[in-house]
């Protein structure tokens, strides 16, 4: 049922136990975002009018109950043949799993425990709802140390450890008081019995009736008395041992009156004028013992002068020896003889009795060791040396895998000996009935981490692993292990792999600038990049022409993923208003007659810094150049010899092209009187050699 959504609110997480009755999934609440625990029926209990019925009415007289200790109950309902009650998620370990692991408690605890589960019990039957099925598997504890109560009033399902009247069942026989051994009504003195025998089992690690069959232990509550809890455990205090001496009282009426009464006992047992108290004694006890059967010592020699015997006739010689005295004396020898051989007789038959009862009557064998064998083979050794294997066999869950199917314990010791033909029980190993994985695929790597971590897995156990995919990245992909497989939450080794998309693979954008349209499409088909034909515009532009200009959405080297779509521009000539500007530069050698290098830079609307070309000369040398001039931006010269900078001139937009040959850019006459050739602005003779560049 995990993943399963009850009435549109209630999605199952994980199961977190189950009776024989029903199964408790941990849940959340989607309409208050809250977890929950949801008790769902047994499918097979689902057609019985009778256990729904109960199912129902119980659930809703528990809810009625509100108090710390008492796990709250919020909604009971039913999806087709489902039958569920919704109540408070307790994120903890229930008693029985607390005194498995670490029994016997401190007193402290086991007090400060017992306590609080007497204010449940107080809360409740003020509210006359009695539990009958107190036991520490129905008493859970919180990582917060708070102690709750649950199961108030809910019949339990017929197993092995359970007896049951016509049409109702009692509760678990290790923990039932000796009014239900009986069968007659139980009330909240019972209850008090039940806690007293937890607290027995708190203190001390064992249970206080053991047997080999429900009916033995019933009988056991109502006729034998139990092992005092300091004969077991020295080191409880004298005042708790009274505590629970008078709450296991056979008779009812010898038991704390309340649960009120029992918790205030509870609150001043610690108290250091308490612990040492005198032992609780009862006077009833002493009238049982002298109801029991006496028995009577044997005659000792010292007793016999004591006793009167009888008187002896002695006979006279005439009467002993008169004829009727002879007759007498042959015929008395008949009847010693008669009992004597009948005496023989019985003797004989009684001893062939013996001897004949005596083989057919069982011989002590030894005990095999048959712990850490798997259960099958512990059945064999064990019934083919005499004796059986006690019904039903007992499971342990057990964290190590090889321990499941294998007998961790028997009852008897190994190498002792029994009557041939006892029955020893059997304690096996079996797998934690642990919860399935939940499906994690989808959501982010958070919000699968607090489902796992709510669930008890320990975050350093959650491992990412990371994967290029189209996914939002953080989005879970896969998982180990997968969903609806069987894991083990708190398991220090239990490790969860979580792989996750960190999003589509990125690459440098290529530059496409300057390529023409073939080459850009050639390029972006090489890098998984897509073009549409709508995607290519032409505009004018100052970039040459037929040549890209502009790409978009991303730049040279910005990363990219595959298949995103690029669009681009390309140039179809310069714009309308731009001007082209031809020009001739005339310069000189640094000294007539040797060689010079002359380098031109210029910039205009088509670039800054552009190379103009470089030339060696030896002689006064004009050096065309065309310049793209736009009302924007006025274009500009730079010339260097033998790569010192020499002049530079601006050449601005405004000026009006000739339709021949521009004039020359010369140089000045060398004589220095600033006037320079053409229209020089006169420079020249600053210059020392006559070098002018003029428009």
């Amino acid at each position: 049922m995990i993943g399963l959504t009850l009435s549109g609110r209630y999605e199952l997480l994980a199961r977190v136990g189950g009776g024989g009755m029903a199964l408790v999934y941990k849940a959340k609440d989607l309409l208050l975002n809250r977890y929950v625990a949801v008790k769902v029926l047994r499918q097979q209990f689902t057609h019985d009018d009778d256990f729904v019925k109960r199912f129902r009415r119980e659930a809703q007289a528990a809810a009625s109950l509100s108090h710390p200790n008492i796990v709250s109950i919020y909604d009971v309902g039913q999806v087709e043949d489902t039958h569920y009650i919704v109540m408070e998620y307790i994120d903890g370990a229930n008693l029985n799993e607390i005194i498995r692991d670490r029994a016997p408690l401190q007193a402290e605890e086991a007090v400060r425990i017992t306590a609080q589960i007497c204010d449940a019990l107080e809360h409740a039957h003020h509210n006359q709802i009695i539990h009958r099925d107190i036991k520490p598997h129905n008493i859970l504890i919180g990582n917060n140390g708070r102690v709750k109560v649950t199961d108030f009033g809910i019949a339990r399902a017929v197993t092995s450890s359970t007896i049951t009247q016509t049409g109702s069942v009692i509760g678990s026989v290790h923990y039932f008081s000796p009014e239900h051994a009986k069968g007659v009504a139980t009330g909240e003195k019972s209850d008090l019995y039940s806690l007293g025998i937890v607290l027995y089992q708190m203190m001390t690690g064992r249970l206080p009736f053991l047997g080999e069959s429900p009916i033995s232990v019933a009988l056991k509550h109502l006729q034998e008395p139990f092992e005092q809890p300091r004969k077991v455990n020295p080191y409880i205090p004298q005042s708790v041992e009274n505590i629970i001496l008078r709450a296991m009282r056979k008779n009812p009426q010898e038991r704390y009156q309340s649960a009120k009464e029992m918790q205030a006992d509870l609150e001043t047992c610690l108290q250091p004028n308490r612990k040492n108290e005198p032992a609780v004694y009862y006077s009833s006890d002493e009238e049982d013992a002298a109801d029991q059967t006496k028995v009577i010592p044997a005659i000792r020699p010292d007793m016999r002068n004591t006793i009167e015997a009888p008187a002896v006739k002695v006979s006279t010689n005439e009467e002993r020896w008169n004829s009727d005295g002879l007759q007498e004396r042959k015929r008395k020898w008949i009847v010693p003889t008669a009992l004597g051989v009948l005496a023989i007789v019985l003797i004989g038959v009684l001893i062939w009795a013996i001897s004949a009862l005596k083989d057919q009557m069982p011989s002590d064998v030894l005990v095999p060791n048959v712990v850490g064998q798997q259960l099958e083979i512990a059945k064999e050794k064990l019934t083919s040396v005499g004796f059986t294997v006690a019904d039903p066999i007992q499971y342990e869950e057990t964290d190590d895998p090889a321990k499941v199917g294998i007998v961790l314990k028997q009852d008897k010791d190994p190498d002792m000996k029994i009557k041939e033909g006892s029955a020893i029980e059997l304690t096996v190993g079996k797998a934690k009935d642990l919860p399935a994985m939940p499906n994690l695929l989808g959501q982010s790597f958070e919000d699968a981490s607090a489902v796992l971590v709510q669930m008890g897995v320990d975050k350093n156990n959650i491992l990412p692993s990371e994967k290029y995919d189209v996914s939002e990245p953080g989005t879970v992909l896969d998982q180990f292990p997968a969903a609806d497989a069987k894991f083990d939450p708190t398991a220090a080794d239990t490790k969860i792999t979580l792989t996750v998309s960190k999003g589509e693979e990125a690459f440098p954008m290529p530059d496409l600038m300057g390529k023409t349209e073939a080459e850009a499409k050639a390029i972006l088909e090489k890098n998984n990049l897509k073009i549409g034909a709508d995607k290519i515009y032409y505009e004018r532009d100052y970039s040459p022409k037929g040549k890209v200009f502009k790409q978009f959405p991303a730049d040279k080297n910005e990363k990219v993923t595959k298949d995103t779509e690029i669009s681009i521009w390309i140039s179809s000539g310069y714009p309308e208003d731009s001007r082209e500007q031809k020009l001739n530069i005339t310069v000189s050698p640094a000294v007539a007659g040797k060689s010079s290098k002359i380098r031109i830079e210029y910039s205009d609307a088509t670039g800054d810094n552009k190379d103009g070309g470089t030339k060696k000369i030896t002689a006064t040398t004009s050096i065309p150049i065309t310049l793209i001039l736009s009302p924007t931006k006025d274009g500009l010269i730079r010339i260097y010899r033998d790569d010192q900078f020499l002049q530079q001139e601006t050449v601005p937009y405004l000026v009006v092209p000739v339709t021949t040959d521009p004039d020359p850019i010369v140089p000045g006459d060398g004589n220095g009187d600033g006037n320079g050739a053409g229209t020089g602005d006169g420079t020249g003779g600053d210059a020392g050699n006559g070098e002018v560049v003029n428009p």
